[in-house]
């Protein structure tokens, strides 16, 4: 008779990461993720969007879906509607996963009180506005100031590289528009969208036209994972499909790109006006976002028609 050994106990240390805010936030920790898993237990905190992002790219990071009270865009301290006995509850459940390492990211005082009030043995963060009592490891804030070099940074900290993603070239002749985004100050007119589109299958491109009311978040990986090149606003779409190696121009208004591009070494964007209040962290100041609504069409298709033209996505050098 056949016998069969029990498996052996997965002594790796357990790692908690905290990525508590967007899409986009998600994605851009994927690579970071998948680089620990290969280290230790990884347990992710994020909202229930992260999972479908889980299921593809990294599997083996278990998930805690949580919906921090303190990243809604509305109403976020009005503390006597906080889910405190769901607060309670994932805090316990997180101290009995007795964590190695907790990370963060992200310079917030609210993550760092929630690293420290899980009891981690190493807490390891970007200290601010006193959140240096709470971490027992500080982190130096890069020199760029992108979302990815916050992750690198934490990596090299826990001895690790993480590298910028190089993905595979992409020489078709499909064009995935999503012309999506969570607030007002990202979006894009929807007609301007269909008549770039409009112009593009002049051009002999397949585009394929999406908005946020567009299917499930699985599904639209699926979609995104069959194009050649993205177009799209500063939002989550736009990250999944870098992360999915898909070249993207982006059309963003109020925040710096130097904060927030789609990580894509061919990734290309097309900033919007100045305004005396940017970044504004999505809360405009004026009946509209002049800053993105200002962009015409005509200025997306010039510097969009130049960039599908570089000779990396001709097949030459």
């Amino acid at each position: 008779m056949q016998s069969f050994s029990p498996p052996l106990p997965d002594r790796r240390p357990r790692l908690l990461v905290l990525e508590l805010w967007g899409l986009g936030d998600v994605a851009l920790a994927i690579p970071f993720l998948c680089l620990a898993s290969r280290h230790a237990r990884v347990t992710l905190v994020a909202k229930p969007h992260a999972a479908p992002l889980l299921e593809r790219f990294c599997p083996g990071v278990e998930l805690i879906p949580f919906n921090a009270p303190w990243t809604a865009f509305r109403g976020k301290y009005r503390l006597h509607r906080w889910p405190w006995l769901e607060l309670s509850a994932l805090l316990g459940g997180l101290r009995r996963r007795r964590f190695a390492a907790a990370v963060s990211s992200r310079p917030d005082p609210r993550d760092h009180a929630l690293l420290a009030a899980v009891g981690a043995n190493l807490r390891l963060g970007f200290p601010r506005a006193g959140s240096r009592a709470l971490l027992n490891l500080a982190l130096t804030r890069p020199a760029s100031p992108h979302r990815f070099a916050y992750w690198q940074a934490a990596a090299a900290a826990l001895g690790w590289a993480l590298p910028v993603p190089a993905p595979a070239p992409r020489n078709g002749r499909h064009l995935v528009i999503h012309s999506g985004a969570a607030q007002p100050t990202r979006r894009w007119p929807r007609e301007r969208f269909e008549e770039i589109a409009a112009r593009l299958r002049s051009a002999s491109w397949q585009v394929t036209l999406l908005d946020e009311r567009t299917g499930r978040l699985d599904e639209l990986i699926v979609t995104l994972a069959t194009a050649d090149r993205f177009l799209g606003n500063d939002s989550g779409p736009g990250h999944l499909a870098a992360l999915l190696g898909v070249p993207t121009f982006t059309i963003i208004g109020s925040h710096p790109p130097e904060y927030f591009h789609p990580l894509h070494p061919q990734a290309a964007w097309i900033e919007g006006a100045p305004c005396a209040f940017k970044p504004c962290r999505d809360y405009c100041h004026f009946a509209e976002p002049h800053c993105i609504t200002s962009i015409t069409a005509g200025e997306v298709w010039a510097r969009l028609s130049t960039w599908l033209a570089r000779p990396e996505f001709q097949g030459r050098a």
